[in-house]
């Protein structure tokens, strides 16, 4: 029998249903190599054991009656930003200390009913804030793969750093990520994984902890696109408890894969070809026009005037977004609690130790729009520039494009502890130039791996979709998919 991590989930699933393995058996295979890996790699920040082989357990028995769910006996990894009943959530801050929620999110609820079993809780950048999982309470998330003949350790992207370096590592079949500004696609590519960031709404955002609402959407990290396919499809549904879910039938988006997509009409945008881009991203984007060309799709150059904008504006509204939500953290009623001579001194001690630096630095910029005088001059504008981001799609989309196709970061993975991104966060920030745009206009966004870097490091394609078509994203994301070959790291853990 061939290493059962080394499965898909379709192959896990097809293995379960022939009986040629079990849950427990491919749960247990899961758990050994979290055990060996984990404190190299640090993806997780809670592995549950008992809980694992307890699903697992019943998944079996669902097997052997008839009676399996789509997911059943899938061993996944949650994203610590995901209420989990009972267990660990804090969101990788140290402000949500000891914090073990009474409920379960809709999403993880959704997996769950569906067969999936959990192996623990992964690492993440504190509150979803950072595109290098540096920020978190728990210490940064190695990424799997390592640049060819160096030891240096790199950055997984994030936030969702750890949801894509263990599904690149094999230490899960697939994750549960979260994308607010690029936190699902960005670190997919970084890792050579297949992240989606479905449309807004598509996901219910019940349960997960807010970052900022307006822009926060649940998605997968897959190893292949028909893997990120069978995931969306159970995580998606409308939910009474948020009223920003959509009521629209959820596809069967595993039939999306392998279909032609012949006619199709490709826009590449030409906002998106920036100054002091490396050259091997124009050659990939390049590469993937050709693949898509040889699919039979056409392809049209577009203009997305307002791209520009969409970063200074996301990092007003979506800080602006965070002031707001994590105002709830202080000290009273969960988590930490850092006493003081009144009850002001108490909010202000605890959120001072609670919070990492980087969510400190963004509650203060988010307050600092809000506040009288400025919100007119900032946080007003911003909403205005994103209403333009999201016309300039819907122009595109009116003029008969399917989808776009853009790079989905401006380089590959970089170092842990990298002192130009450290000593300047702007430069941080422009990690996410690619993807904000597709968060401030609420559209579906791929990422999928496509080829290599000069050191053997994974980039990555973006393909964006019209809203709720994630079909049609499916579709070429396979087509780039096959013709640029599946990659995988080289164990060094």
């Amino acid at each position: 029998m061939s290493d059962l991590t080394a499965l898909t989930i379709a192959e896990a699933r097809e293995k379960l249903a022939a009986r040629q393995t079990s849950a427990s058996e491919l749960t247990e295979a899961y758990l050994t190599a979290i055990e060996a890996a984990n404190p190299q790699i640090n993806a997780y920040v809670k592995v549950t054991p008992d809980k694992a082989r307890s699903m697992a357990k019943a998944s079996d028995e669902r097997i052997a009656r008839g009676e399996a769910g789509p997911l059943e006996g899938i061993p996944l990894g949650i994203k610590d930003l995901f209420a989990t009943e009972g267990v660990h959530t804090q969101a990788a801050s140290h402000i949500l200390d000891g914090f073990e929620p009474r409920y379960e999110s809709t999403v993880t609820a959704n997996l769950f009913a569906d067969g999936a079993v959990m192996l623990g809780k992964l690492n993440m950048d504190e509150f979803a804030m950072g595109s290098s999982n540096e920020t978190s309470y728990y210490g940064p998330v190695k990424n799997p793969w390592r640049k060819r003949g160096s030891n240096m350790d790199l950055v997984p992207g994030g936030s969702s750093g750890g949801s894509a370096a263990s599904v690149a590592a094999h230490l899960c079949a697939g994750a549960t990520a979260t994308d607010t500004g690029g936190s699902i696609r960005q670190p997919a590519a970084l890792t050579g994984t297949v992240g989606i960031k479905p449309t807004y709404g598509r996901c219910s955002r019940w349960g997960i902890v807010a970052f900022a609402s307006s822009l926060d959407q649940a998605g997968p990290i897959a190893r292949d696109v028909r893997d990120a396919a069978i995931l969306l499809k159970s995580m998606a549904s409308v939910d009474p408890k948020d009223t920003t879910s959509v009521d629209r039938e959820v596809p069967d988006y595993e039939a999306a894969i392998g279909r032609s997509v012949k006619g199709l009409r490709i826009g590449v945008p030409k906002e998106y070809r920036m100054d002091g881009m490396p050259g091997e991203i124009e050659t990939l984007w390049q590469q993937g026009i050709e693949w898509l060309k040889e699919a039979g799709a056409e392809i049209v150059d577009v203009s997305l005037p307002h791209t520009k904008y969409a970063l200074p504006a996301y990092y007003i509204v979506a800080p602006a977004e965070a002031s707001s939500n994590l105002a709830r953290y202080d000290g009273v009623r969960y988590g930490l609690r850092v006493p003081g001579r009144d009850i002001a001194d108490m909010y202000e001690k605890t959120r001072a130790a609670g919070f990492g630096r980087e969510v400190k630095r963004r509650i203060m910029i988010g307050t600092y729009v809000l506040s009288a005088g400025y919100y007119d001059a900032y946080y007003l504008q911003a909403q205005k520039v994103r209403t333009l981001i999201k016309r300039d799609f819907e122009t595109v989309y009116a003029d008969g494009i399917d989808a776009l196709l853009t790079p989905a970061t401006p380089s590959a993975a970089f170092g842990i502890g990298d002192q130009d991104m450290a000593a300047d966060p702007v430069k941080m920030y422009l990690n996410d130039v690619f993807t904000v745009t597709v968060n401030m206009a609420g559209l579906p966004g791929i990422a999928v791996p496509a080829g290599l870097d000069a050191g053997g490091l994974p980039l990555g394609l973006q393909l964006i979709g019209r809203p709720f078509d994630e079909e049609t994203l499916f579709a070429l994301g396979s087509v780039i998919e096959k013709a640029a070959g599946r990659f995988t790291p080289q164990k060094w853990w």
